[in-house]
């Protein structure tokens, strides 16, 4: 069975991308807080302040120049959002008071302004973390949620999903491979009770499998913190660097807030 830290560099790694840069070099604790306290900056600006998402939208491309991030590794992850923007695209056809006439169609501008705010706020958010995955190992970032004091059960569980998921995944593809061997093809509801069934078997033998993997890591000593193999103090540099976006994006918000008034 492959072990435990090859899991996590085949699934948990694939999301980074190596640079030397000074956003890479800075304690995934510290990214964190900076990247959190951004969102929030930025799910507090009003709306009707366009202008605003525009100016965050440049200080995010302009985190991914500085971390040498390019486009080609942004733009396919953000694919992971389309179900919020196809919802965001049907709410101006829902909603109450004036409407607005669009190549013939009666949109609602209430509905128009929401679907915009989930937009605008959900694709900043997904930037902001595809830039930090891109710019954090995995472990690096599990170390970095232990130090900020996130309970030991929610670190663990993430552990285990970044370093498991691909091998359930294969599971589920052996197991694809072998109905289709034996001349199963879906094709409509009659299929249902063979996949459903597949989904339980799945799930008994991931189950017995991540049984088997705790046991294994127990005997070779995990007391279910993930070993500190170069430990690191964050220092004021550190945190100044990474409170730069959060800061500035306070700084619009309440501008915004300002003009809004």
């Amino acid at each position: 069975m492959p072990s435990p830290h090859q899991h996590g560099h085949d699934a948990g790694e694939r999301l980074f991308v190596h640079r030397h840069t000074r956003i890479h070099s800075l304690p995934a604790e510290v990214k964190v807080v900076a990247m959190v306290a951004f969102i929030f900056t930025v799910i507090a600006t009003p709306i009707e302040q366009f202008w605003a998402f525009g100016v965050y939208a440049l200080m995010l491309i302009a985190v991914a120049a500085v971390a040498r991030i390019p486009a080609t590794v942004i733009l396919p992850r953000m694919l992971v959002e389309v179900p919020f923007v196809l919802f965001a695209l049907l709410m101006p056809f829902f909603g109450t008071g004036a409407t607005v006439n669009v190549f013939g169609v009666t949109l609602y501008q209430a509905g128009l302004l929401a679907g915009w705010g989930i937009l605008i706020k959900g694709t900043l958010g997904v930037v902001c973390s595809i830039l930090l995955a891109a710019t954090t190992p995995a472990r690096d970032l599990l170390l970095g949620l232990e130090r900020l004091k996130v309970p030991q059960l929610i670190v663990q569980i993430t552990s285990f999903m970044l370093r498991y998921t691909h091998v359930v995944g294969d599971e589920m593809n052996r197991m694809r491979v072998a109905r289709e061997s034996r001349g199963f093809h879906a094709t409509g509801i009659g299929s249902w009770p063979v996949i459903a069934r597949s989904a339980g078997a799945l799930f008994i033998r991931s189950y017995e499998r991540g049984e088997r993997v705790h046991l294994a890591m127990l005997s070779r000593g995990y007391t279910g913190r993930l070993p500190e193999l170069t430990p690191y103090t964050t220092t004021s540099a550190d945190w100044t660097t990474a409170m730069v976006l959060p800061a500035a994006g306070l700084l619009i918000a309440l501008t915004a807030w300002w003009i809004q008034k």
